[in-house]
């Protein structure tokens, strides 16, 4: 079993995703040596050679730190990596980043959310309050938090709130005293096979808590009834056969002011400055947590009021009185769903359009037709072809597959194409969505449309 506090040197391989990062800033704010590989330089991993970690970009051992007495790597990263496969066979303690996140829930009380979506807002916005509240936490995240503009914080105070990855499997290493889950839907098939299997995984999840501990569960989960521990609750968005609810909900210049109603405890007028009602459920959930914490409720109000979310999650890039914009990482039907639906009730008679572009291409296969039946609640959809990510392209799976069931006025335009596309068009509420590489597209069309 690694002793995080004996770590002098650690080399991460991957050091430049979302996940990866926070550990590296968890290493690198205790004063050890951190330094690591990526395939491609991101303005995060920029940020990270600001922050003194050594980074190179080429999959080439002569530059790797042979000094390490600890190799994390990421599960994306293939398994003939050639600096993966030198450490490993010449003998260094070499973990995936998930066997790190273990061994913090294991020496620290920790607050872990999971789930297919909501987990990073959720997580954040628990991190937040915390912090914000004078509570304290270390935080590790999986988006950066727009108030901080970082995905990992530390505190003295010895507790962590961490977001759950379900993929690979890699949050059954979690051992939580406060668990949150916010939803079961079917993904990652590739790994798990079938729905059932990725809910047996979730119900473990729940299983891991420790003795005495808390899972905060999103009402109606499918098998909600084998989700155990010690204390369960359940919060909905407004069903009051719920624990914790909001209600009273008015919409308020693209945010919600609302109530959070629980048994013996209720917070009113909470202002939420965030778009889509699915935030608000979320802070309901994420306020649950830090009145279980024995945070007094005029701090967490103040703290929520406060709160700008994360990059890519609902985020106003442009919101002007004729134009709005607006960027979210949404990659599964129902996350889309959620987005299409709470923009066009935020912004109601403007014509909807959505980029989205599609990320893996399992994921489209097997999705394919919630995919259509959620973009088709735009008014008009531009599709850019299939990010593979970690795969190989699968013969006949191509953004056509979801073009072809669309209901509404449908496009596929080349990524290098759509910004000359956009010249010509009128765009009042417009929405780019995909966990791939749109988001590079993000400040060129938001100077496109201040223009």
């Amino acid at each position: 079993m690694m002793d995080l506090n004996n770590i002098k040197n650690v080399y991460f391989i991957g050091i430049g995703g979302i996940g990866m990062s926070a550990i590296a800033r968890f290493f690198n704010e205790k004063g050890v040596k951190v330094s690591g590989y990526d395939r491609t330089a991101t303005p995060l991993t920029r940020q990270l050679e600001e922050e003194g970690m050594k980074i190179h970009y080429t999959d080439d051992i002569t530059l790797a730190d042979k000094e390490a007495n600890l190799v994390v790597y990421t599960p994306a990263i293939p398994a003939a990596h050639t600096e993966l496969t030198w450490f490993r066979e010449n003998g260094y303690e070499v973990v995936k980043r998930s066997d790190v996140l273990q061994e913090i829930t294991r020496s620290l009380f920790a607050i872990t959310v999971a789930g297919t979506h909501g987990k990073t807002t959720v997580s954040t916005m628990i991190a937040y309050i915390l912090t914000e509240t004078g509570y304290g936490c270390n935080a590790f995240l999986g988006g950066i938090s727009v108030n901080y503009n970082k995905n990992f914080w530390s505190s003295s105070k010895a507790v962590a709130v961490i977001e759950a990855d379900e993929y690979d499997r890699s949050f059954l290493k979690l051992s939580p005293d406060i668990a949150v889950l916010t939803a079961m839907d079917a993904d990652h098939l590739d790994i798990y096979g079938t729905p059932e299997a990725m809910e047996e995984a979730f119900i473990q999840y729940t299983h891991n808590i420790k003795p005495n501990g808390t899972l905060i569960a999103k009402f109606g989960l499918h098998r909600s009834k084998e989700l155990t521990a010690t204390n369960k609750l359940l919060y909905s968005l407004q069903n009051d056969v719920a624990n914790a609810y909001a209600e009273n909900i008015r919409m308020n210049n693209g945010g919600y002011v609302f109530d959070v109603v629980q048994q013996d405890w209720k917070l009113e007028q909470v202002s939420l400055h965030l778009g889509g009602m699915h935030n608000v459920e979320n802070a309901v959930a994420a306020i649950t947590v830090a009145q279980i914490l024995g945070i007094d409720g005029e701090k967490i109000k103040a703290a929520v009021g406060t709160f700008k979310g994360i990059k890519r999650r609902f985020e106003y890039v442009v919101k002007r009185d004729d134009q709005v914009y607006i960027d979210d990482y949404a990659h599964h039907p129902e996350e889309l769903r959620a987005l299409i639906t709470s923009a066009k009730a935020l912004f109601p008679g403007r014509k909807a359009t959505v980029i989205f572009q599609p990320h893996l291409f399992t994921r489209t296969r097997d999705l394919a037709d919630g995919f259509a039946e959620s973009l088709s609640l735009a008014d008009e959809v531009i599709l850019l072809p299939i990010y593979p990510a970690r795969e190989l392209p699968i013969e006949g799976v191509t953004s056509e597959m979801i073009a072809g069931k669309i209901t509404v006025p449908v496009k596929i335009i080349a990524k290098d194409k759509l910004l000359e596309f956009l010249q010509t068009q009128e765009t009042p509420l417009l929405i780019t969505a995909g966990a791939g590489d749109i988001d590079q597209l993000k400040e060129p069309i938001a100077a496109l449309l201040k223009k």
